[in-house]
C-alpha cells in the first residue's frame, strides 16, 4: 500500500514538473518578441513558405523587389542592404529571381502547413518554437522517467523529477525562447526530432519484439531532423547502437548473420528523407547538395565565407564551454561574456556563454560510469549503448559548432540538452552508488542540488536578460519604421527588467528626441554615458539631442568624442556634418559627409545633404553628381529632385532643371516649393505665362508663400507690360 502511494506521489511530482516546464514554455511563447517587428504572422518566413507550397511552388510566396535583380551583385551585403531589411529579405536565399528559405523545410511540413490547413490561421514563429521545445523536453522527460524506473528503482521520484527539471530549465531553452524567430524555429524543430530519435533508440534497445519498428521510427525522426538542421546527419551513428546490440544478442550457435531487417529499418526512412531533400534542393538550386546557404542575402557574404575551419575550433570551444558571463549587482544580474579575440574569417559573437562555467550541473556527466557499475552484463550493455548514443549525438553536434564560423546562444541548444541528459544520468548513478550510505548520499545530494539550482537560476536570469535585450531590439525595429511611441514603450519595458542596460537608455534617448521630448532625451543619454562613458552611440545620440536643444558647442563636442571612440562610424560622421552645416562651417561639413560616404556609399540621405553643402559652397557640378546619386539610390526622393533642379538651374541647364521640377510636382502634387522653382525655371526659359501658372499653383497650396506671391506679381507685371506694347 505504501509503495503504491509512493509510486502515485512520484508520478504526480513528475507530471507536475513536466506541466510546469511546458507552461513556462507556453508563457514565453505568448509574451516574447513577435515576428521581426510585431506584424502579422502571414508575412513570416515559414508561413510564406507554406503559401508557396499551397500555390504549387517551392519558392516563398513573396516577390523580391525588381531592383534587387538589377544589382551587379545581389549578394553584396552593402548593395543589397537597402532591400534586405525594409523588404524582410534578411537571411532568405535568392536564386534566379525567386526567394527561398534556407532554414529547414521540416517545420513547414510538420507544423506550419498542417496548422494552417486545420485552422485556417497562420502560426506565429514563437508559438512554433514553444511547441517544438515542449515536444523535445517531453521526449527527454519520458526517457529520464524510463531510466529511473528500469535502472534506478532505488532512487526516489523527487530525484527523477529534479533530473526532469534540469532537462527543461537548464538546457538553454529558456534563453532560446527570448527571440523565437525563424532561426530558432529550425533549431527547436531539430531539437524536438533528435530527442524523439533518441527516445526511439531507447525503445529499440529495450523492446526486442518491436525493435524493427522503433528503429525505423528513430531513422524517420533523424531524417526529418536533417530536414530542419542538415548537420544533424552526423547523428546517424545513434542508429547503429540497436544494431550492435542485436548482433551481440544473436544466438551463439551457428554463424552470425547481419540483422538485415534492422538494417533496412535503420536506413530506409533516413535514405528516403535524404533523397527527398536532395530532390527538393535540386528543384530549387539545380544542385542536390545545395540548401541555399551560398545564395543567402545576409549581413556578410555567404558564397565566399569559410564556414568551417580548424582555425575556429579553440575559439568556439572557449566561447561555448569555458567563458563565464559577467555578473552584475543589479537585476537580472547576468551579463555577456568577455569574448576572446575573434579569429580571421569568423563572424560576430552573438550572446553565447560557456556551459561548463555557467551551467555547472553538466559536470555531473562525468559521473555517468557509476550508472552501470556493478550491473549484470545485459543491463550494462543496454545502458552503455544508450549512453553511447547520447554521447555521440552531443559530440557530433558540439564538434560541428566548434568548427563553424559563427556562434550564438541558440546554437547551444543543438548540443546542451544531450549534455544535460548525460548529467542527469550521472546524478542517477551517484544516487545509486551511495544508496547504502545515507550521509554521503545526503552530502552528494546537497552538492548536485546546488549545481542544479545555480544552473536553472542562470538559465532563467539569462532568459530575462535576453527578454530585455529583445524588447530593446524590437524597439529599434519600431523606431526605424517610424512607430516611435511603441518604440519608447518597448525601451521602457526593457529598462524595467534591466535598469543598467546602456544601449536601451541610449536608444530611448534617441526616440524621445524624435518625439520632441528633448530634456528627457538628454537625461537618458547622460544615464547611458554614466554607465558606460565609452559608448560612442550614446555620445552621438546626446549630440543629436543637444543640437535640437540649440546647444551647438556641446553637440559638436559630443560628436567629436563619439568619433574618437569609433572613427569609422558613418552615422556619426553624417550627424557631425549636419551640425557643422547648421553652424555654417561648410568645408568641415563637406569633409564629414564625404567620410560618411566612404563607410556607407549607398546612403541616400548623406548624398543628399552633401549635395546641399556643395551647392551652398558654390561647387555646382559636384552637387549635381550627389543629387543624381541620391536619386539612383532612392528614385522617389522628391526633395533631392527639387534640389537637383536648383543646381541645374544654377549651372544654366534650364531645360533639365524644368524636367526635374516637373517630375517633383508630379510625384508630390502638394509640393509648393517645387511649383515655385518650376515657375522660376520657366521664367528663365522665357515662358512667362507658364511660369505664372506654376506660381499660382504654389499659392493655392501655400497661400502665405511670400516668394511665390512676389514672383507671381512680377509675372503679372511682365504680362501686363507685354500686352500694353501690343
Amino acid at each position: 500500500m505504501l509503495k503504491g502511494k509512493s509510486s502515485f506521489a512520484s508520478s504526480m511530482v513528475f507530471v507536475g514538473v513536466c506541466a510546469s516546464v511546458v507552461a513556462w514554455y507556453a508563457w514565453m511563447g505568448v509574451v516574447c518578441v513577435t515576428e521581426l517587428g510585431g506584424w502579422s504572422p502571414a508575412i513570416s518566413h515559414y508561413n510564406l513558405q507554406v503559401e508557396g507550397f499551397r500555390h504549387g511552388q517551392l519558392s516563398l510566396y513573396k516577390t523580391p523587389p525588381p531592383e534587387l535583380g538589377q544589382l551587379a551583385d545581389p549578394y553584396d551585403p552593402v548593395a543589397n542592404s537597402r532591400y534586405r531589411q525594409p523588404y524582410g529579405l534578411h537571411d532568405l536565399s535568392y536564386y534566379k529571381g525567386k526567394l527561398y528559405l534556407y532554414f529547414g523545410v521540416t517545420p513547414a511540413l510538420l507544423l506550419f502547413w498542417p496548422w494552417t490547413a486545420l485552422t485556417g490561421q497562420y502560426l506565429f514563429h514563437r508559438y512554433a518554437v514553444a511547441v517544438f521545445c515542449a515536444v523535445g523536453f517531453l521526449a527527454g522527460a519520458a526517457m529520464v522517467r524510463a531510466l529511473g524506473r528500469r535502472y534506478f528503482p532505488e532512487v526516489g521520484g523527487a530525484v527523477v523529477a529534479a533530473g526532469v527539471l534540469a532537462l527543461g530549465l537548464a538546457s538553454g531553452v529558456p534563453i532560446l525562447q527570448q527571440r523565437a524567430e525563424f532561426w530558432e524555429v529550425a533549431v527547436s524543430c531539430g531539437y524536438a526530432l533528435i530527442m524523439l530519435a533518441l527516445g526511439a533508440v531507447w525503445l529499440a534497445l529495450h523492446d526486442a519484439p518491436r525493435r524493427d519498428w522503433w528503429l525505423a521510427a528513430a531513422s524517420l525522426a533523424l531524417g526529418l531532423a536533417v530536414g530542419a538542421r542538415p548537420f544533424l546527419l552526423l547523428g546517424v551513428p545513434i542508429l547503429l547502437v540497436p544494431l550492435a546490440q542485436a548482433w551481440r544478442q544473436a544466438p551463439p550457435a551457428g554463424p552470425r548473420r547481419p540483422p538485415w531487417s534492422l538494417l533496412v529499418a535503420a536506413l530506409l526512412p533516413l535514405v528516403l528523407c535524404g533523397l527527398g531533400l536532395m530532390l527538393y534542393n535540386y528543384l530549387r538550386f539545380d544542385n542536390p547538395f545545395e540548401f541555399g546557404q551560398r545564395y543567402q542575402l545576409a549581413g556578410d557574404r555567404q558564397d565566399t565565407a569559410r564556414h568551417f575551419s580548424l582555425h575556429y575550433l579553440w575559439f568556439n570551444f572557449r566561447v561555448y564551454f569555458l567563458e563565464p558571463v559577467q555578473w552584475s549587482r543589479r537585476f537580472p544580474f547576468v551579463g555577456d561574456i568577455v569574448s576572446p579575440a575573434v579569429p580571421p574569417g569568423h563572424a560576430d559573437v552573438e550572446d553565447p556563454f560557456g556551459v561548463l562555467t555557467n551551467i555547472p550541473v553538466v559536470w555531473l556527466a562525468l559521473a555517468v560510469p557509476l550508472a552501470w557499475r556493478g550491473r549484470a552484463a545485459e543491463a550494462r550493455t543496454a545502458l552503455r549503448g544508450f549512453v553511447a548514443a547520447v554521447a555521440m549525438l552531443f559530440g557530433a553536434c558540439a564538434a560541428v559548432l566548434c568548427l563553424f564560423y559563427g556562434n550564438c546562444s541558440r546554437y547551444e541548444v543543438e548540443f546542451l540538452p544531450a549534455l544535460v541528459l548525460l548529467a542527469v544520468l550521472g546524478i542517477l548513478g551517484v544516487e545509486r552508488a551511495l544508496a547504502g550510505r545515507p550521509r554521503w548520499r545526503l552530502a552528494a545530494r546537497a552538492a548536485w542540488g546546488l549545481l542544479l539550482a545555480f544552473s536553472v537560476a542562470f538559465n532563467l536570469l539569462a532568459g530575462l536578460d535576453r527578454y530585455a535585450v529583445q524588447r530593446s531590439h524590437l524597439g529599434n525595429v519600431f523606431d526605424m519604421s517610424g512607430r516611435i511611441p511603441e518604440a519608447i514603450a518597448l525601451y521602457e519595458r526593457a529598462l524595467r527588467i534591466k535598469p543598467d542596460y546602456v544601449e536601451a537608455h541610449s536608444n530611448l534617448g534617441n526616440a524621445l528626441r524624435q518625439m520632441g521630448r528633448i530634456p528627457e532625451a538628454i537625461a537618458e543619454c547622460r544615464t547611458a554615458l554614466r554607465l558606460n562613458p565609452n559608448y560612442a552611440k550614446a555620445h552621438n545620440n546626446l549630440g543629436n539631442a543637444l543640437l535640437d536643444a540649440g546647444r551647438m558647442p556641446e553637440a559638436l563636442a559630443e560628436y567629436e568624442t563619439a568619433l574618437q571612440l569609433t572613427p569609422d562610424d558613418a552615422r556619426t560622421h553624417y550627424n557631425f556634418g549636419v551640425a557643422l552645416f547648421q553652424a555654417g562651417r561648410m568645408p568641415e561639413a563637406i569633409a564629414h559627409y564625404e567620410t560618411s560616404l566612404r563607410f556607407a556609399p549607398d546612403d541616400a540621405e548623406t548624398h543628399f545633404n552633401l549635395g546641399n553643402a556643395l551647392l551652398e559652397a558654390g561647387r555646382i557640378p559636384e552637387a549635381i553628381q550627389h543629387y543624381e546619386a541620391t536619386l539612383q539610390i532612392k528614385p522617389d526622393y522628391v526633395e533631392a529632385r527639387n534640389n537637383l533642379g536648383n543646381a541645374l538651374l544654377s549651372a544654366g541647364r534650364i531645360p533639365e532643371a524644368i524636367d526635374q521640377f516637373a517630375a517633383a510636382v508630379r510625384s508630390k502634387p502638394d509640393y509648393a516649393e517645387a511649383y515655385n522653382n518650376l515657375g522660376a525655371a520657366l521664367y528663365q526659359a522665357g515662358r512667362i505665362k507658364d511660369a505664372a501658372t506654376q506660381f499660382e499653383a504654389a499659392l493655392r497650396i501655400k497661400p502665405d508663400y511670400a516668394d511665390a506671391r512676389a514672383n507671381l506679381e512680377r509675372m503679372r507685371k511682365l504680362m501686363s507690360a507685354a500686352n500694353d506694347q501690343q
